[in-house]
This record gives structure tokens, sequence and C-alpha cells, in this order.
């Protein structure tokens, strides 16, 4: 009980100074939390067993082009309920901000492989498929740019037209809404057709393909007939998961494990001497104190060990309020994030390993002054009184 109020006591000498190494300690455990939550959602892979989509990208990667030929000859495959495909528009409205998704496909045969995740009016359907500039818009582009039925859109596109105009205009005639909470309303689908008839180059080039097995549990063997169908020719084809292909969209800008190991290195590398430092300076500044308990009776193992375990404490406090706040935070973003990363969560064991991290924290800032403490001469810390 003397051991804790003592703990308590010189954890409120400095109050400001506590309060700060408390909250720097738990911004960085906030970090932590999310950034290796973040990186283990892009490192876990899906198994292609049990899935009943499948996506067919070029070998190489994922901007590499697959050939239009590819598309009928693996509708034939046996296994395959049906394939359509998708090409990347890469294209924003009025600013470069101002980008999301948008997609070149075919209306009927997307919308039937996704049926039960979005779904469109079958007259605003029948809208679109009449006009070939039409395009049809999720329910979250509508709450962000409040566009409406009707609207004429112009983009700036990644592709430039016949002629070299990189500005396309569409028309709006339906907006679809989402059926399950890994959907995603946030794109733009266009007409195939149109896109790739007025594209000034890469005319008849798929960019993946999207597969619908008919039985899940035969998944893997589609996946490995349809890389087999094309072994050795000049495009060669990579099948996985539909959940792998979405998170190799944002695996082209980097090493997303590499990214966040550097940055939470760095962060950690400079909190430790933020906090090393302001343990050193309170244990100076009570080394008269330390030498009176020691001429009391307490041990210097005893003093060490409460050096040690004020360090230990304020780790512990602010590396558990930063996990627990970047718990909330991840699971207020899962379930808008469903549809490219499924996998985001803080797990027990990334939990239970920032705690481990916290002790270990704790112990390297408060070990030089625990070993000091150890260490201490009554004499000659009684003189600086």
């Amino acid at each position: 009980m003397y051991y804790l109020q003592f703990l308590l006591s010189n954890l409120g000498r400095k109050k400001a100074r506590t309060i700060l190494t408390v909250l720097s300690i738990m911004i960085a455990f906030l970090l932590f939390g999310l950034l290796r939550s973040l990186a283990a959602a892009f490192d876990q892979g899906a198994e292609i067993a049990g899935e009943d989509r499948l996506v067919s990208i070029n070998k190489i990667s994922l901007i590499q082009a697959l050939p239009e030929a590819y598309l009928p000859k693996v509708q034939a495959l046996e296994g395959v309920d049906r394939a359509t495909s998708a090409n990347w528009f890469g294209g924003y409205y009025q600013d470069p901000k101002n980008q999301f998704p948008q997609f070149p496909i075919v209306a009927e045969d997307y919308f039937e492989i996704y049926k039960e995740m979005i779904t469109l009016p079958e007259a605003q359907m029948q809208a679109w498929k009449k006009n070939r500039i039409g395009v049809v818009i999720g329910k979250a582009l509508v709450d962000r740019f409040k566009w409406k039925i009707g609207d004429r859109i112009p983009l700036m596109g990644m592709f430039p037209r016949e002629g070299g105009s990189t500005t396309w205009e569409f028309v709006i005639e339906g907006i679809y809404e989402a059926k399950s909470k890994s959907a995603d309303t946030s794109a733009m689908l266009m007409h195939y057709d149109y896109f790739d008839e007025a594209r000034q180059y890469g005319k008849g080039d798929l960019g993946w393909l999207i597969i619908r097995v008919k039985d899940p549990k035969q998944a893997a063997q589609v996946a490995a007939a349809v890389d087999a169908l094309f072994a050795n020719s000049p495009a060669e084809t990579k099948t996985s998961s539909e959940k792998d292909f979405a998170k190799s969209f944002a695996k082209q800008f980097g090493d997303i494990g590499l990214i966040t190991t550097l940055i939470l290195g760095a962060v950690f590398f400079t909190m430790l001497l933020v906090a090393g430092n302001t343990m050193a300076q309170s244990f100076r500044e009570r080394i008269p104190e330390l030498a009176i308990l020691k001429t009391l009776g307490f041990s210097d193992q005893a003093v060490m060990i409460m050096v040690l375990a004020e360090a230990i404490v304020i780790s512990l406090i602010g590396g558990l309020a930063g996990l627990f706040l970047a718990k909330f935070f991840i699971s207020g973003a899962a379930e808008s994030l469903a549809a490219t990363l499924p996998g985001l969560n803080l797990s027990t064991t990334m939990m239970l390993f920032g705690v481990g991290l916290m002790f270990l924290f704790g112990l390297l800032t408060g070990i030089i002054p625990a070993l000091q403490g150890l260490q201490l001469n009554i004499v000659a810390a009684l003189r600086r009184r």
C-alpha cells in the first residue's frame, strides 16, 4: 500500500508534465493501433475456397490489360456460371481532388453478378441501356456531389478520346443502392462499348475479368483452370478472390506493411527519447528523497522497482488509452470500408501485443533512472539538498 501511495504521489508531483507525457504515449499507441490494423487488413489474404466471385488480372500487373477475346473463353469453362469484365476509367470531376471510382462495364452482366449486393430500379436500367453516354452512380456519390438523374457530368479522363480530348461527358440515368454492407456505392458505372469505341488507344483491352462460379466449393479449381487456359500466352492471368483484388488497388502505391512499420519506428523512437528524458528529469529531482527512503530502510532493489514501476504505469495509462481510441475509430470505419478492407479490425492478438509493447516501452524509458536508483549513494545524494 505504501509503495502504491508513493507511486501515485510521484505521478502527481508535476501534473502538467505527467499529463503531457501520457498524452504523447497515447498518440503513439493510437497510431500503432490504426496503422498496424491497416497493414494487417492489407496483408490478410482471402482464401479462394468458398468464394463465389473470382477476379482475373494480368499476371504481370494490375495495370496491364487483358485481350477482349479472353472473356468468351472463360465463360465457356466448366464451373463458371457467368463472367464479365471491367476497366478502370481514372477520371475526376472539375478538380483533381474530386476523384472516385469509375468503371466501364457491361450493364446486365455486371448487375447480375452483383445482384445480391447492389440494386437498380428496372426503369432506370432500361433508360441507361438506351443511352450510350448514360451512367449510373452510387448513393454515396449523390450524397457527395448532390447529383441527380438527368444531370450531365463532365469528367477529365485518364484515357484520351478519338481526337485527343480528355474530356468525357456523361448523363446520369440511374442511382444504384447497396443491398449488402460490403457493397461500394461510391462508384460510377458506364457502358464499356461506348468507352471502347470512343477511346483513342487500347481498343479491345479489358482491365480485369469478374467470374461467378456455380459452386463456391469449386472456386479454387475454377481459378486454376482460368490461369491454365492462358498459360504461356502473351497475357497470362492471375486469378484470385475478389477480396484480394480489392486490396491490390491500394498495394499499387507501395508496400503498406513496410510503410507503416517505418512510420511507427520513427514515432516510437521519438517517444522513447521524450519519455526517457522525462523519467530521467523526474529522477534527478527526487534524488534527495530517494536517499531518505534508503536511510529509512528501503532496500536498493525497492527503490529501483519504484522508479521502474512509475515508468511502466505511465506507459500503460497512455498506451491503453491510445489502443482503446484506435479500437473506437477502427470500429467506426470498418463498416464503410468493408468493400475494400473486409479484414479491418484491431484484433485481440494485436491488443495483447500492444500491451506487451507498453511494458517494454516502460522498461526502456525507466531502466536508466532505475539503475541509478539502485546504485544511489545516500551520503552523496543528501549533499544535493
